[in-house]
């Protein structure tokens, strides 16, 4: 179902994605995108499960906190803090966003991969 009122909006599973490497994560959903430095990633939590009429179709921007939402899912996701807010939503960058959610395949292996790439504080 979610599939359905994603595609309109370009988002389908070529294009809905999130790629971690060694230095920076990148979420892609439809047009949008979301990149950062791993070291700019505070946390990352399971959330959910959620609304299908508040995350079913386009990227969802939350009105009261900034949060963005990719959703290809109502069941569980990820949510991801960022240390400073990151560009998502509109290519100009006016808006930024202080956390990410995304649902992916794997909630558990997302959240731990970012876990052991976090920057960690020397002393």
């Amino acid at each position: 179902m979610y599939r359905r009122f994603a595609r309109p909006f370009g988002v389908t599973p070529e294009r809905a994605w999130v790629d971690l490497s060694e230095e920076k994560f990148e979420a892609r959903y439809g047009s949008w995108r979301v990149r950062t430095p791993l070291s700019n990633i505070a946390a990352a939590e399971e959330t959910g499960p959620y609304s299908f009429l508040k995350t079913a179709g386009p990227a969802r921007l939350g009105i009261t906190d900034r949060g963005l939402t990719f959703a290809s899912n109502g069941d569980r996701g990820v949510c991801i803090t960022f240390n400073s807010p990151v560009r998502g939503i509109d290519r100009s960058g006016r808006i930024r966003h202080p956390e990410l959610t995304v649902t992916v395949q794997d909630v558990d292996d997302l959240i731990d991969a970012l876990a052991r790439n976090a920057p960690t504080a020397s002393g």
